[in-house]
């Protein structure tokens, strides 16, 4: 498979990245983001883009692709809707209608979040919620991800602040929650894993909560 992959130097997005270049399902991945993973690898290639907005000048760089792994993001926090919705729906949008133009029919996982509610009272979830109908209704193999809480592994860090304070706070307590609420807790591993999956064989259902993530990683190679 070719795989496309948007927002690479985040916690997840590194996640996913390192799943992809270890599994030998995966031929080629293209990522696409603002600054480079600055990762070498031989089936690797990066292109650094300003305006996430405007994919026109990379089309002849993103045809030909099996799928795309959409895991950009950002917090809510302290931002206008106005603002979150520019970052969360319209770049996600410009990439996905791209996409399903470029390369109909293929594969286009987003992480959106446990919670996600187009009619929701929250703000992000709202956002979210329409972002998710809007893929939903391309000519694209869409599934959205709803994980709840995330354990970041092999040395995978958030760049946000108040995240990577927050796991410095939880990771030991993190295998005790994994026993105690399974279906609420994947890894940053599970879920690239769980990406690939879909994009080869697909999947009965189009919004996977942390269960269904889970369970579609275990479909995946074991260990390397």
């Amino acid at each position: 498979m070719r795989v496309i992959i948007f927002g690479a130097t985040g916690m997840v997005g590194q996640g996913v990245l390192r799943e992809c270049l270890l599994d030998d399902r995966v031929e080629r991945v293209l990522t696409v983001g603002r600054s480079p993973t600055g990762r070498p690898h031989p089936k690797l290639r990066e292109l650094a883009h300003a305006d996430l907005l405007d994919l026109a000048p990379l089309e002849g760089e993103l045809a030909g692709h099996d799928a795309c792994f959409f895991c950009l993001g950002v917090s809510s926090a302290g931002m206008a809707e106005r603002d979150y919705r520019r970052i969360t729906y319209d770049v996600t949008l410009a990439a996905g209608t791209t996409l399903a133009r470029l390369n109909p029919g293929s594969t286009f996982v987003y992480v959106s979040g446990a919670g996600t509610d187009a009619h929701g009272r929250a703000m992000w979830a709202r956002v979210k919620g329409a972002t998710e109908n809007a893929l939903l209704a391309l000519p694209l193999e869409a599934y959205m991800f709803r994980p709840g809480y995330i354990q970041p592994l092999h040395g995978i860090t958030s760049r946000t602040r108040w995240y990577r304070l927050a796991y410095v706070v939880t990771a030991p307590f993190s295998p005790v929650l994994r026993r105690l609420f399974p279906a609420a807790v994947t890894t940053t591993e599970q879920i690239g894993r769980a990406m690939i999956a879909l994009a080869e064989h697909g999947a009965p259902e189009r919004v996977l909560g942390p269960a269904a993530i889970n369970a579609a990683a275990a479909g995946a190679p074991g260990d390397r």
